[in-house]
């Protein structure tokens, strides 16, 4: 697990390329969240954002005026956030790793991650979302992911993948193999597979929403490759190199990647009574 923490926090390293590089979420997605957690309007709702980075999430969950409560764990990543915060009044931050945060006597209406429940301890995630909401209250996690469409660039790439262990294909994939809807296995990790079973959380959903086909340059892909946490932590000459093939291979197939955007969703409720009571 200390692994893991330090992993998480390396993306602070490259903060200001992290929040220029990564995807926003889509509007269907505050929609679809906002929908479920229920509500007369995102201001009757008190939501709380676990590992909010540099608030990618965050604006636009916000922008709807949705009072949240952004806990993340970096300071370096926080800080980036807090300079939104002028257009984000209903948004406060505080500095903590998800495991050592302490709610007191808040409940939430809705806690939600964006892109990282995997970081966080396995062994206690659910109790501590759990205790953080209100009775009835929902949960929302979710992951945006690329799937590439030439079959041809996907093989390449994938090669250079396994060769220098980048974890790239984590959240790129083939395009094709988004079609269907969202599995849940074990060995997928998805976050229904772990709910599952667990009688304190209900009407649990899974939902893949589909973005459209996007052009990326090779800079700007690349760019967002770079801020990958798998990518990061590669020893410097090894990064060049690794980011020098993509160029190369992304160059000989006409200097640009297709992608299909998706994200994966996963709800599910507080029960209103807690079982057993």
């Amino acid at each position: 697990m200390a692994q893991a923490h330090e992993r998480a926090l390396v993306f602070g390293t490259t903060a200001e390329a992290y929040d220029a590089a990564r995807p926003s979420y889509p509007d269907a997605l505050v929609d679809t969240v906002l929908a479920y957690a229920g509500g007369a309007g995102p201001g009757a709702l008190r939501a709380v954002e676990i590992g909010a980075g540099t608030g990618k999430a965050t604006a636009v969950f916000g922008g709807r005026g949705l009072p949240v409560l952004a806990v993340e764990p970096d300071p370096r990543m926080a800080e980036v956030l807090r300079r939104k915060l002028d257009s984000l009044p209903h948004v406060e931050i505080e500095v903590s790793r998800f495991e050592q945060w302490q709610p007191g006597a808040r409940r939430f209406d809705l806690a939600y991650a964006a892109q990282a429940w995997h970081w966080l301890d396995r062994e206690t995630r659910r109790d501590r979302i759990f205790d953080a909401l209100a009775p009835g209250g929902a949960v929302a996690l979710f992951w945006n992911l690329l799937g590439i469409v030439d079959p041809v660039v996907h093989r390449d790439l994938t090669a250079f993948d396994t060769a220098y262990g980048s974890g790239l294909l984590r959240v790129t994939g083939l395009a094709s193999d988004f079609a269907g809807e969202i599995e849940s296995t074990e060995e997928n990790g998805w976050a229904g597979w772990e709910f599952g079973a667990d009688v304190r959380f209900t009407d649990q959903r899974s939902v893949r929403l589909r973005n459209g086909v996007t052009r990326r340059s090779a800079d700007s892909w690349l760019a967002a490759v770079a801020t990958y946490s798998g990518v990061q932590i590669m020893e410097p000459e090894r990064r060049a190199e690794f980011l020098a093939e993509l160029r190369s291979c992304l160059d000989a197939h006409g200097g640009f990647l297709d992608i299909a955007w998706f994200t994966d969703l996963f709800v599910a409720r507080r029960v209103p009574v807690e079982a057993g009571a």
